[in-house]
């Protein structure tokens, strides 16, 4: 953690709102840790320890406060003071990769041996591995306790537990009583009912922004915006469910409501959600990072809440990124439109949504049916190629040692340039720092007495941009849109298939 314990203090002090998430206080007088922002009476600086994980805190023997939630707190972002070894694991056992398999076998698909892994968890989060994933399975049983009327047996599977008996064991450990207990009364659930959970953000969030940029790229059938609500089918592994999502700006809060008949899909669906709405980014950073620059300063401070859209799943966003090379979103998102029609599995209709399309699985994509779409037929193959990868390599999406790694290992792909490579690694892995320096919209809005900066000079000026590269895209992209509607109608992809 690189707050130190004064700014900790005064922070807790003021009940700083800003810092919630990003440190937890551990009380050594009552063995409990609590948000920045615990409405309990503050707790002297003698009995405070100061740690950057409830895991840690969890670890150390603390457990998590009823009056402030702990699980309700923000999370940090994934990328923050981690190694890139730390930032892969983490996505990784957020999906519910240590709920199935065991630390050896994460450690296989990060490369890395267990000793390693764990010496890195320690020194970035203060904990072990397993003891995050026993915390992320903790928090997310206390907020279903606490916003859900599922019964403790479903609670149990939800949040990953192997078994109801292992789920009672941890609840009696930290916190010397039943799961039963932390809920008011007995409730009833159905597994046809929606599950409302809250998904909290560091605030500002330009919800409206968000909207906008996913409505230009709604692909009907799979997915529908109606007034505030963003809506979508999808699938994770062998389970289809759908989920709708509204802003709830009083809470600093998307709220969700999931439909799922396998409730262990329920971490893996959070986690990708978080990722769509970028719900780890952390504003005030952004914007001490991207305010030393005076072009990037007055964008910020006007649009403090812009976010990165993210995707539902890489591979999807690769494709719809390979799609949209040199061709407008609206023509881009015609072509998605017509894949997803002709090559996704057809559902039955849901009458509230009317939503009955799945994005297409890889074993979908055939030259034939492809070119049956009008598309060029380099364009073809490489969607063909992509699919033709990714069923032979699953994590090919994997986020590789650094950023370069991934974009070379995206580029070795057919008729994947570096444009589309960082475009995949901005919005389907989440890296916060992609850049695209030959981007038109970006040279534009940065042109300087009608003289754009070249992409090499584009590249040096943006060192100092780092890590936040990813966010002064999106807000040049805002800028670009603000002044030239035409232009911005772009997705300016790579020229190789043009």
């Amino acid at each position: 953690m690189n707050l130190s314990t004064d700014i900790c203090y005064q922070a807790l002090l003021a009940r700083d709102a800003r810092y919630d998430g990003r440190f937890f206080t551990c009380v050594t007088s009552t063995g409990i840790y609590c948000r920045p922002i615990c409405p309990a009476q503050t707790p002297m600086l003698a009995n405070c320890r100061f740690v950057a994980s409830a895991a840690a805190a969890q670890e150390a023997g603390f457990r998590p406060c009823l009056r402030c939630r702990p699980e309700s707190a923000p999370e940090s972002p994934a990328w923050a003071g981690t190694s890139a070894t730390v930032k892969r694991a983490l996505r990784l056992i957020d999906e519910g990769a240590l709920d199935e398999v065991g630390l050896e076998a994460l450690c296989d698909r990060l490369g890395v041996g267990s000793r390693q892994l764990r010496r890195l968890f320690q020194r970035h989060l203060g904990a072990s591995p397993l003891a995050v994933a026993q915390t992320r399975r903790l928090l997310l049983a206390k907020q279903l306790l606490h916003e859900t009327e599922l019964p403790l047996a479903d609670v149990a599977l939800a949040s990953g537990f192997g078994s109801v008996r292992r789920f009672n064991e941890v609840f009696l450990h930290l916190y010397g009583r039943a799961p039963g207990t932390l809920r008011g009364r007995r409730a009833e659930h159905s597994q046809a009912a929606a599950l409302t959970l809250r998904l909290p953000y560091r605030p500002p969030y330009d919800w409206q922004a968000m909207l906008a940029f996913l409505a230009r790229r709604i692909i009907p059938g799979l997915e529908c915006i109606d007034e505030e609500r963003y809506q979508r089918v999808f699938r994770v592994g062998e389970t289809i469910g759908s989920v709708s999502v509204t802003h709830a700006p009083g809470d600093n809060a998307l709220q969700a409501s999931i439909r799922l008949p396998e409730l262990s899909a329920l971490p893996n669906v959070i986690a990708r959600l978080r990722r769509l709405f970028d719900l780890q980014a952390d504003p005030e950073a952004i914007r001490r990072g991207l305010g030393r620059d005076p072009a990037l300063a007055p964008l910020v401070e006007s649009r403090p809440g812009l976010r990165v859209p993210g995707g539902w799943d890489p591979f999807e966003v690769a494709v719809r990124a390979i799609l949209g090379q040199q061709v407008s979103v609206d023509a881009a998102t015609g072509l998605a439109g017509r894949l997803v029609e002709r090559l996704g599995e057809n559902m039955m209709d849901q009458a509230e949504t009317g939503l009955n399309r799945l994005f297409p699985s890889p074993d979908r994509f055939t030259f034939d049916e492809i070119k049956a779409l009008g598309m060029p037929s380099a364009r073809a193959t490489a969607l063909v190629r992509l699919a033709a990868t990714y069923r032979e390599q699953p994590q090919l999406f994997d986020r590789r040692q650094d950023l370069d790694e991934t974009v070379a290992h995206l580029c070795a792909l057919p008729g994947i340039g570096e444009w589309t490579a960082h475009y995949i690694a901005m919005r389907g892995l989440q890296e916060s720092d992609a850049f695209l320096p030959s981007d038109v919209a970006l040279q534009r809005v940065l042109a300087e007495q009608g003289q754009r900066p070249t992409p090499r000079e584009l590249l040096a000026r943006a060192e100092a941009w780092r890590p936040w590269r990813a966010y002064a895209v999106i807000h040049l992209w805002h800028a670009d849109g603000a002044t030239t509607r035409v232009n911005s109608q772009q997705e300016r992809g790579d020229a190789t298939l043009v």
